[in-house]
């Protein structure tokens, strides 16, 4: 989680979508130029089977000298050859 996280502040598109799961990643991210990462909270995280794990966050952004905006999610993830893979997530309010 923590790793996407910093992938997001450094517009690295490859390992987003490196550790994207196959099954619902996207061609591409669509990292918006000017974004300003802001911070990240880890809420928790817990496993949910085997190889399998959620992760409720809570990370903030400016984009350019726009308020900044909070996104709260719990997100899945899976584990595949050693490496864990994002796959979705529930955006709250």
């Amino acid at each position: 989680m923590r790793s996407r996280y910093s992938a997001y502040v450094l517009h690295n598109e490859p390992y987003l979508l490196a550790t994207w799961h196959a099954s619902t990643r996207p061609a591409s991210v669509g990292l918006e130029a000017g974004t300003k990462w802001l911070g990240l909270t880890v809420k928790s995280a817990r496993d949910t089977g085997p190889d399998r794990a959620e992760v409720e966050f809570v990370a903030r952004y400016r984009i350019g000298g726009g308020s900044a905006v909070r996104i709260q999610e719990r997100s899945r993830f899976v584990r595949e050859e050693g490496r864990w893979l994002y796959v979705d997530g529930d955006q709250r309010a």
